[in-house]
């Protein structure tokens, strides 16, 4: 008896939970809204849209982690947040942006602080992008972190968002 209705609690837990869970954001959703935002920075700045989405999707989850979700932060930018006055119990450390733009706009802004931007500038290797990321220190897992996020960009052919880049070069 005992074991009945602790199997129906755990099926009815699991019922809810799931119930309760987001929507998974597929990778077409996910690049369908946030392609053109890529695209934009890229024209505006030099750095290629497929390294821009290649990091975003990998550390949002393609939009699903709760980072990206309660915080509009698509790259795992530490900073400030106000997840502590809402009065819930996620903490982070990650910064809070007030729209998914403006995540994009802080990690172009981040890279192109970096001392090696200006000659990078309109490159559209990305191999070298996430190498010079990595140096810089913007991912602690080092080999890893560019293995995964140049799957990203071939599995999606993300590296066709950098043509435009070569056209501007002719």
């Amino acid at each position: 008896m005992f074991l009945v209705k602790r199997r129906n609690l755990l099926l009815s837990g699991l019922l809810v939970s799931s119930l309760a869970a987001p929507a998974q954001k597929t990778p077409q959703k996910y690049l369908a809204q946030y392609e053109p935002i890529a695209v934009n920075l890229m024209k505006e700045t030099g750095v290629p849209a497929s390294v821009i989405l290649g990091v975003a999707m990998l550390e949002s989850g393609m939009g699903t982690s709760k980072n990206a979700r309660l915080l509009r932060n698509h790259f795992g930018i530490v900073g400030k947040n106000s997840l502590a006055k809402t009065g819930g119990t996620y903490r982070s450390v990650y910064r809070e942006f007030a729209s998914d733009t403006a995540s994009y706009r802080q990690f172009v802004k981040l890279v192109m602080k970096r001392k090696w931007y200006p000659g990078m500038k309109g490159n559209e290797d990305y191999m070298v992008w996430l190498a010079k990321l990595i140096q810089s220190g913007y991912s602690s897992a080092g080999q890893v972190w560019i293995n995964r996020v140049s799957a990203m960009i071939r599995r999606y052919k993300l590296y066709e968002l950098d043509d435009e880049l070569k056209l501007a070069k002719q």
